[in-house]
């Protein structure tokens, strides 16, 4: 079996030619039910050897092997050159090129980050909890770039329309911003809906990126597409992957 470009989806946003990035799906892939198809989480449950094949099927893609992370819906950003085998960070960073910065999701935020020059680039993992503790504030911290010179696109999560939480969640956001109060809609159970795009965007605003893009997704409703914990409990995967190139070739 062979991974397809129709498989992935390609962000779209006005990056430079050098930066090269890319989402996974659940398209593709080896794995049975409930992981089916391409999960690259080596953590879920599933077949050791099933993901590692897995893995295998995005080489044409990528110029090296991604980093893996053990996330742990922290701050700790790693730069992902010097980094050991398996760092245990919910963000990477880098600046050399062919080295591969990657996160996984299914229903937390995967956001990427680059500058207009080319320089840098970083892979964020935004739950809702990392996003309150400020993940993103601290990878942009040590791109060391000025904010206005970065542009994010935010990957596929949970939508507004699906994602359920309690008062806990709302007020831990509210209590610091009172913008954050756009981001949630009262349920009449008590709970609210929350929109972790619209939170996401607005703490990058915060400190100075205008440049926002993507943000159209819900993997919790597009099952054909995407995995989603919220919806399935035992499920795969997904990765976000962003690298630099030292010139225009394509990198996949």
């Amino acid at each position: 079996m062979m991974l397809s470009k129709s498989d992935l989806i390609l962000p779209d946003w006005p990056a430079p030619s050098n930066v090269h990035a890319m989402q996974t799906t659940r398209m593709g892939g080896f794995s049975e039910r409930p992981y089916h198809r391409l999960n690259l989480g080596d953590h879920v449950g599933d077949d050791s050897l099933i993901v590692a094949a897995n893995r295998q099927l995005l080489t044409p893609f990528v110029p090296t092997e991604p980093v893996w992370m053990r996330q742990v819906h922290g701050t700790s950003v790693v730069d992902i050159a010097s980094a050991s085998c398996l760092p245990e960070a919910d963000a990477a960073f880098t600046s050399a090129s062919a080295t591969v910065c990657c996160v996984m999701t299914a229903d937390c935020l995967p956001l990427l980050l680059c500058d207009r020059a080319g320089s840098v680039v970083a892979a964020v993992h935004a739950g809702w909890r990392g996003l309150l503790k400020g993940v993103i504030e601290s990878t942009i911290a040590v791109m060391q770039v000025a904010p206005k010179e970065l542009m994010a696109w935010l990957g596929p999560a949970i939508g507004p329309k699906a994602f359920e939480v309690g008062d806990d969640v709302r007020t831990g956001f509210t209590q610091n911003d009172v913008n954050a109060r756009d981001a949630f809609v009262t349920l009449e159970n008590g709970k609210w809906l929350a929109d972790i795009y619209l939170l996401a965007r607005q703490r990058l605003q915060a400190v100075g990126v205008t440049q926002i893009h993507g943000g159209d997704f819900c993997t919790y409703t597009d099952a054909t597409r995407f995995f989603s914990y919220r919806r399935d409990q035992r499920t795969g995967r997904m990765a976000t992957l962003i690298w630099l190139t030292k010139n225009n070739a394509a990198g996949g």
